[in-house]
């Protein structure tokens, strides 16, 4: 059916490559390219012996001209960013030179400054439509899946969603004190910015994570949740007609919370340049060193995700709720793809998403988030490829009285 160029060969992008070779049907061939071909070559050798034919290149994500030699030399029908988000643009204009379907998991942000922002990849809209080739912005879970769930919410279940809450939940153990489910520098990054949330025409900031709340999550239990910013959300306001807010929560244990506390206080995730026995080293980046590094994490990981959106609106005129999740076991992830179910419920939908390109299921010219396009499809491959996702008709919303809540003290201390 078609040829993949995966530029990656972390965690996010080994469970994609596992999940490309499971549908060999449509993924014929595959290229696996990073900077460390060893790596590469590494999964390669465990993968071997499927139907699908498997290649490895080396190739450094922040040179264009690389890049360009790759692809055509490659000659994918579509080329999955399972990188680093610094890289989106860089991989975006090989693209373009190529003519090449791109895909990514989540969204361009510059390395010198915190910025999670889709402008600068909607820029490149009208080239990719006059070089009559497809970007899917955001195929991951969230965002990725969660654009989907709210795109089926709205197609099947609602006239108009009012209020959308997406809860991410991760109750997994790693048994470490303090470590990252996925790339410490984007994670921390993320964490420690400035929360945001879209109500009545407007964005609202707040502190990080100045805004708690405690959640019942099937198949885990009681949780706090935190207000983040998360970059589906700018796309999301644009794409859902008569929204009134959406707002984004992610769990986190207390551990977590003291420890970044702690390195935030000395200053250990900044992004600010500082010398270093002569050398000029960034805080976070030094950081991410020391820490476990993500991969690793798979065999020590115990627990469940949930993943999900809880919609408000109309149908028919009635008032109408409607809960839709993913629930995700990180040791059955581990059994079948050797990666814990962070990477996996990332993975599995990069490779979605590029199989409704390559079958021309999702086929228009220049550059999409992924609820711009038919659900449907992409609901059924969710189901067949390890992603199954429920349903609850009448959930308990965030801010109902039987949910906790539970805000900050004043001096940034939270409550238990």
């Amino acid at each position: 059916m078609g040829k993949a160029l995966i530029i990656g060969c972390g965690g996010v992008a080994s469970v994609a490559i596992h999940k490309c070779c499971q549908n060999s049907d449509i993924f014929e061939e595959i290229c696996i390219a990073s900077r460390t071909k060893s790596k590469c070559d590494e999964l390669k050798a465990k993968l071997d012996g499927g139907k699908t034919k498997i290649t490895t290149a080396r190739v450094d994500a922040n040179n264009l001209g690389e890049l360009i030699t790759l692809i055509e030399e490659v000659k994918p029908d579509i080329v999955m960013n399972l990188a680093l988000p610094y890289q989106d643009l860089t991989i975006m204009d090989a693209c373009l030179a190529t003519k090449t379907n791109y895909l990514d998991t989540a969204n361009y942000e510059p390395e010198d400054t915190a910025k999670f922002e889709y402008k600068w990849q909607w820029e490149y809209r009208e080239r990719f439509e006059k070089a009559g080739i497809t970007a899917l912005l955001g195929s991951g879970f969230d965002p990725g899946v969660t654009g989907v769930f709210s795109a089926f919410a709205l197609k099947h279940h609602f006239d108009e969603i009012e209020y959308v809450d997406i809860l991410d939940c991760n109750a997994g153990d790693h048994g470490y004190p303090f470590a990252t489910n996925f790339n410490p520098e984007i994670n921390i990054r993320e964490v420690s910015a400035n929360g945001r949330y879209w109500e009545n025409g407007e964005w609202i900031e707040t502190k990080p994570m100045e805004i708690k709340r405690v959640y019942d999550f099937p198949e885990i239990g009681e949780k706090d949740m935190y207000l983040l910013y998360h970059e589906e959300l700018e796309s999301l306001v644009q794409n859902i007609p008569g929204l009134k807010r959406i707002r984004f929560f992610m769990t986190f244990g207390q551990s977590y919370l003291t420890h970044l506390k702690c390195l935030e206080n000395v200053g250990m995730t900044s992004i600010e340049p500082i010398e270093f026995d002569g050398k000029q080293i960034i805080p976070l980046q030094f950081l991410k060193a020391v820490l476990p590094d993500p991969a690793s994490l798979g065999p020590r990981t115990k627990g469940k995700t949930n993943i999900g959106c809880i919609f408000k609106g109309k149908k028919d005129g009635q008032d109408k709720t409607y809960y839709i999740y993913n629930v995700c076991d990180h040791e059955e992830c581990y059994r079948e793809v050797g990666s814990q179910a962070v990477s996996y419920t990332t993975g599995v939908p990069a490779m979605i998403g590029a199989a409704m390109i390559l079958t021309e299921k999702w086929n228009r010219p220049g550059v999409y988030n992924i609820e711009e396009f038919d659900p449907d499809p992409f609901m059924e491959a969710l189901n067949k490829w390890g992603l199954p996702w429920n349903e609850d008709f009448n959930p308990v919303l965030v801010d109902s009285e039987t949910v906790k809540l539970i805000e900050p003290e004043k001096d940034g201390k939270y409550e238990n």
